[in-house]
């Protein structure tokens, strides 16, 4: 299940999915339904202080792309979704450019959806996997769809 495509669509070109924290980390989100996410991060302005993209970053882009992912498929349930759990493993440091990350679903409940996100370098190196794991819950009384 998925929103419309149009709002879809209207959510992507005003950069709203990009919002917040992603905004201020410089993700792009560039594809997103309830079967696949993928989005984009500066290497630039991410880093620790040895000149590495930051572990915590890629934790942000994976949650970021995972969390979205998991509320266009609440919507469906007239839902929302809220990350419980994320873990992730760093296979390479990346130092330049950006990173692009790939999510893609494990599992898709009515109560929990849990998300694989595949972070990748320029050059499609394998930067990071992670797992992030969402509980789905009834709207709070007039709240909008967030993530």
């Amino acid at each position: 299940m998925s929103t419309d495509a149009g709002e879809l669509r209207d959510l992507l070109e005003s950069g709203a999915l990009s919002a917040g924290l992603g905004e201020t980390m410089g993700i792009e989100i560039t594809e997103a339904t309830a079967e696949r996410v993928v989005g984009r991060m500066p290497v630039e302005g991410n880093r620790q202080p040895f000149g590495l993209l930051h572990g915590g970053a890629s934790c942000v882009l994976a949650e970021s792309l995972g969390s979205i992912g998991s509320s266009i498929h609440a919507h469906g349930f007239d839902r929302v979704a809220v990350g419980i759990e994320i873990n992730a493993t760093h296979h390479r440091s990346a130092v330049e450019g950006h990173v692009t990350g790939v999510a893609t679903p494990v599992h898709l409940g009515r109560t929990l959806s849990t998300w694989e996100i595949v972070i990748t370098d320029d050059q499609g190196r394998k930067v990071c996997t992670s797992r992030l794991t969402c509980m789905l819950r009834d709207k709070p009384n007039g709240a909008s769809q967030g993530t």
